[in-house]
């Protein structure tokens, strides 16, 4: 029996997996399930793809190898849908989006229901998560990331102009004053987000002519947005929220912005795409929706959830 292309794409995920648990999760099949057909592809190619008795996912030299050619197959046989499809104008297969948590919700998800509605032979996925980008791991197709990419090999496209601003609960201020200066902070209490990796208590401050950061600290952090601004609201902090999630609060009076005369840096919603390869429409459909769509969506937000 000749290998297929589900094959193909059932090893691409293995290959992109942490663990064979974690492909069993991207696949929607059982463990043991995904054991037996890689024991059936190894067996058919009469080669070993994965060490066995390894925590992790370890592939071996014939299983680089065949995950690096596939890459390309696969690439290929996408550009040629493409060119079948194109003159029809019906978009097809599958789309799988990354975004974070509260800006997934919040605003990823009706634009991605609103594309789907325009594309019904479309299958799009949108997974959330507070963990840092994992580019190398081809989890996506597009990946909605806010701030600076974390990987030159990206392409990129700004979908919508964003900045992170320092603001608190005026029941707050009123106990415990207002900052004067950046430094200042480092003796409020600071409610931390925990997301997207790097120095969750590193807030920066100024632009790339005059940077200033300052470490804060405080009793209270979550990697989860809408817990942060509760905890906000009831006074029980100062928190560095982008300016989409926190200006409705601020008109409202709700949430004070503090260092108003201090700038801070640009923290742009971006789309992320591999570098490598072709592009299918149906991917560059669903970024200019999104950079059409979305900053009407960020002026007009009034709900919770955040980046």
């Amino acid at each position: 029996m000749k290998t297929s292309v589900d094959d193909l794409q059932f090893f691409q995920v293995i290959a992109a997996s942490e663990t064979l648990t974690e492909a069993s999760r991207r696949l929607g099949c059982s463990l043991p399930v995904i054991s037996k057909r890689l024991s059936a592809l190894e067996k058919r190619l009469d080669v070993r793809l994965v060490q066995r008795g390894s925590r992790r996912l370890v592939l071996t030299s014939e299983g680089t190898l065949y995950a690096g050619r596939l890459d390309a197959i696969l690439d290929q046989l996408r550009e040629l849908e493409d060119l079948v499809t194109h003159g029809s104008g019906e978009l097809r297969g599958s789309l799988v989006v990354q975004s974070t948590l509260g800006l997934g919700r919040a605003h990823v998800a009706p634009l991605l229901a609103e594309f789907a509605a325009l594309h019904p032979h479309l299958q799009v996925v949108l997974n959330t998560s507070a963990l840092p980008l994992r580019s190398h791991r081809q989890e996506f197709d597009v990946a909605v990331h806010v701030g600076s990419p974390p990987d030159s090999s990206l392409r990129m496209r700004r979908l919508a102009e964003n900045r992170r601003v320092p603001c608190a609960a005026p029941s707050y201020l009123e106990r415990r004053g207002a900052p004067a200066e950046v430094d200042d902070l480092a003796l409020h209490d600071c409610i931390v987000l925990r997301e997207n990796g790097g120095d969750f208590a590193l807030w920066r401050f100024g632009d790339a002519g005059d940077p200033r950061h300052v470490h804060v600290r405080g009793s209270l952090s979550s990697n989860d947005g809408d817990i942060v601004m509760g905890w906000a609201l009831e006074g029980r902090g100062v928190i560095m929220r982008s300016e989409w999630h926190v200006r409705p609060y601020i008109e409202r009076g709700e949430l004070v912005r503090v260092l108003p005369h201090v700038s801070t840096p640009a923290a742009d919603i971006y789309a992320l795409l591999s570098d490598a390869g072709h592009v299918p429409r149906r991917v560059t459909e669903l970024i200019d929706h999104l950079a059409a769509r979305m900053p009407g969506r960020l002026v007009r937000s009034i709900g919770p959830g955040s980046p």
